[in-house]
């Protein structure tokens, strides 16, 4: 049955592949996306002449954008039947070296954006008592690593919203998954897209030779793996699409989609949604 479906961050990476996949499985997808007019016109056009593809003009750090664009998709369609939070930014910098302004930007998009996209979208859901919303969050999400501290953070905060939805929305029927991709070859990782990093180089130079030393090691390692393993980010977007065919009611709460963990992603969300229940037991007993 064909869904109504709400992307954010079409331009690039996971969110465009994501449109096109399930608009060619037939459902309708408004690709939402910031800029339309300006350095994503090109891109907004070429998905605009796709068959049930919408382009929405929205940017999830402005809180005007984000309720003039749901207004318009509802009233124009009447209802959302899943919303897929997308739009994203990373980063790399040691944490002192960070400013608060750029780890604000960081949480204007990857933490805050997603706050604004539910409660522009849950009324409509509440009241139709059904609803999916997808979050996409990371591989690394669960745990944090050096040098991207900031980016880490405001992700295992959308896990946090993703976990604690579950509960608040159990009775109106509205599903909440939070997708953990690993390492993959899209703009946000290849260099092209920017990113938001840290931007003291003062305090940096305190930390050099090894700073640098383990950042270029880790960068090296993701990347060898990338290629070693031969990640495709065609995945992300058919787990999206095998995500949205499921029955209501059979989605997992965490979606790992990670070839390079090795299995080692899902061992770990099993073992902590083991401790979590443990933990709960003691409290509710």
């Amino acid at each position: 049955m064909s869904k109504i479906i709400l992307i954010t961050g079409t331009s690039t990476g996971f969110g465009k592949l994501m449109t096109t996949t399930l608009a060619n499985a037939g459902h309708k997808v408004l690709a939402g996306m910031r800029d339309t007019d300006g350095k994503n016109k090109s891109v907004a056009q070429d998905l605009e002449a796709l068959t049930n593809v919408e382009v929405v003009d929205l940017d999830v750090t402005e809180d005007s954008s984000v309720t003039k664009a749901f207004e318009l998709v509802l009233r124009k369609y009447g209802t959302i039947d899943i919303l897929i939070n997308n739009a994203g930014v990373n980063g790399f910098g040691l944490l002192e070296a960070y400013s608060i302004n750029q780890i604000k930007a960081m949480f204007e998009v990857n933490f805050y954006g997603v706050i604004r996209t539910y409660q522009a979208v849950l009324p409509v859901m509440r009241k139709q008592k059904n609803g999916l919303i997808i979050n996409i969050t990371s591989g690394a999400s669960g745990h944090t690593l050096p040098f991207m501290i900031p980016y880490l953070a405001a992700k295992f905060g959308v896990e946090s919203i993703t976990e604690g939805l579950q509960e608040e929305l159990r009775k109106f029927n509205i599903e909440n998954v939070s997708i953990q991709p690993g390492a993959y070859p899209t703009e946000m990782n290849n260099g092209s897209k920017a990113g938001i990093h840290a931007d003291n180089p003062e305090i940096a130079k305190e930390y050099e030779p090894e700073a640098s030393e383990m950042l270029n090691a880790l960068g090296t390692a993701f990347h060898k793996k990338m290629a070693e393993y031969q990640v495709n980010p065609q995945t992300v977007a058919d787990g999206v699409l095998k995500l949205v065919n499921m029955e209501s009611g059979t989605r997992p709460l965490r979606y790992p989609l990670d070839a390079i963990a090795e299995g080692t992603d899902l061992e770990f969300i099993n073992y902590r949604a083991e401790i979590k229940d443990r933990w709960l037991a003691k409290y509710q007993s």
